[in-house]
């Protein structure tokens, strides 16, 4: 085992998670057993990841905004980040209403699996939650998302975990650091460089747990899955959605090979455990050390490059999440509200869905709350919201792990470009948990 590659190893704990988890889901009592005895160390390793994001933001993009030297190139790498990333969306978007559309999975769904979905699901507390924080979000003022990037306690940031204002604080910080000249500034950066470092050594050990928080992970999810004749009936539209996914992560390799003149496979082998684990966590915010780890080690994108594009996209490119939009919402309009699936009202959710998925939080299920606001945009009646969403809440969940999958390999793809356009890419220099430990035995 010790000299199989981690990617092989996560694989290996994943599909022993998945047989674990159908076979605890047949015998009796254990569910019980999975959730009380293996679920918790999944929820170890993710609270874990969580933990040194922030730190790993904070040390990384003030190190690599100090490091620019000249804070036009801050504009620069900002103005070429946000454009690729909105430019993206858009692809993803364009891709999930081709398909929906040509493909029509909603077409002739039987009414008496519409009745037994509305039933099990429409008051279902999930469900219930998703439209609640989707109406709270709905009622906030027009500039509310520009507001909440300005933090008024950088310290509640932190403990909250506030991606947006961690970044802002991050980047005003860097820009003072370069403003004080660089004496001054040095004894700080020295620091954040420091515990840069730190972490990204925290990032190599926790990942020596990854197999078997993965098979923990996994199993947990399996058992949640308790009515397969819906799983089944919701199949036609769970492969629209992964086929479009699928095109997506396509795209990106297209990119990798014309313009970085990378290896597709090459990119997916060295970038493959960041997916892995997006995968079973479905957040991209509890994936961001690992993504990071990985783009710099083994991709080659310098520090000051990473450390900006990589936070920015965990918050606000979400290619995967607004592909899953546009599918879903047309959806379930072919399902209940034909009447709907008008040219101006899918003009309509891809503007929203690409602005929905900037405000899109980087946890799970997060699209689902920002779907309800694509519906209610083009105006689906409100008493049909409940079905709608329980119409899909079924296959959310794998469905979630995947465009999370999409997500990452996204903004890990962004930073490859960002870095190829000023020059940043360089020969990858991976490191291993144990490096140095000789030297201070």
């Amino acid at each position: 085992m010790k000299k199989l590659a981690l990617h092989w190893k996560i694989i290996i704990g994943m599909v022993l998670g998945v047989i674990f988890g159908f076979i605890m889901n047949s015998i009796n009592g254990g569910k019980g057993f999975v959730s009380d005895w293996i679920a918790p160390f999944g929820t170890i390793f993710i609270n874990l990841l969580k933990l040194i994001a922030v730190p790993l933001i904070l040390a990384s993009l003030i190190k690599g905004i100090s490091d620019l030297k000249d804070i036009s190139k801050i504009k620069s790498m900002g103005l070429r980040t946000i454009g690729i990333y909105i430019a993206t969306t858009l692809v993803a978007i364009v891709i999930g209403l081709s398909i929906v559309n040509v493909v029509k999975p909603g077409e002739g769904m039987p009414q008496d699996t519409i009745e037994k979905i509305k039933q099990k699901y429409e008051n279902d507390a999930g469900v219930t939650d998703k439209l609640m924080k989707a109406s709270a979000q709905k009622d906030a003022g027009p500039l509310q998302a520009l507001v909440d990037i300005f933090p008024s306690n950088i310290f509640q940031s932190f403990a909250e975990a506030s991606m947006l204002q961690i970044i802002f604080f991050a980047l005003f910080v860097g820009v003072c650091l370069l403003l004080i000249g660089e004496k001054k500034a040095k004894p700080l950066v020295d620091f954040f460089d420091s515990l840069n470092d730190v972490v990204m050594k925290m990032v190599d050990l926790i990942m020596l747990f990854a197999p078997y928080a993965v098979f923990a992970l996994l199993a947990n999810v399996i058992i949640a899955f308790d009515d397969v004749e819906i799983l089944i009936k919701l199949l036609f539209y769970a492969f629209c959605v992964i086929g479009g996914l699928l095109l997506m992560i396509c795209f990106y390799l297209l990119l990798i090979g014309v313009y970085v003149k990378k290896s597709p496979m090459w990119f997916l082998k060295q970038i493959s455990p960041a997916q892995l684990l997006a995968f079973s966590t479905s957040s991209s915010a509890a994936t961001l050390p690992v993504t990071m780890e990985r783009v710099e080690e083994h991709l080659g994108v310098d520090k000051e490059v990473s450390g900006f594009v990589l936070p920015v996209g965990a918050t606000v490119n979400m290619d995967g999440t607004s592909l899953y939009q546009g599918i879903a919402a047309v959806f379930i309009m072919q399902v209940i509200w034909p009447e709907g699936l008008t040219f101006s009202n899918q003009l309509v959710i891809i503007a929203t869905a690409l602005l929905a998925s900037i405000g899109s939080a980087a946890v799970p299920s997060a699209g689902l709350v920002m779907l309800v606001i694509v519906l209610e945009s083009i105006g689906f009646p409100a008493e049909l919201l409940p079905i709608g969403i329980a119409l899909i809440f079924a296959v959310d969940r794998p469905l979630d792990m995947l465009r999370t999958v999409v997500n990452v390999t996204g903004d890990a793809t962004v930073s490859m470009l960002v870095a190829k356009s000023l020059g940043k890419l360089h020969d990858p220099k991976p490191e291993e948990w144990d490096d140095n430990y000789e030297a201070v035995r």
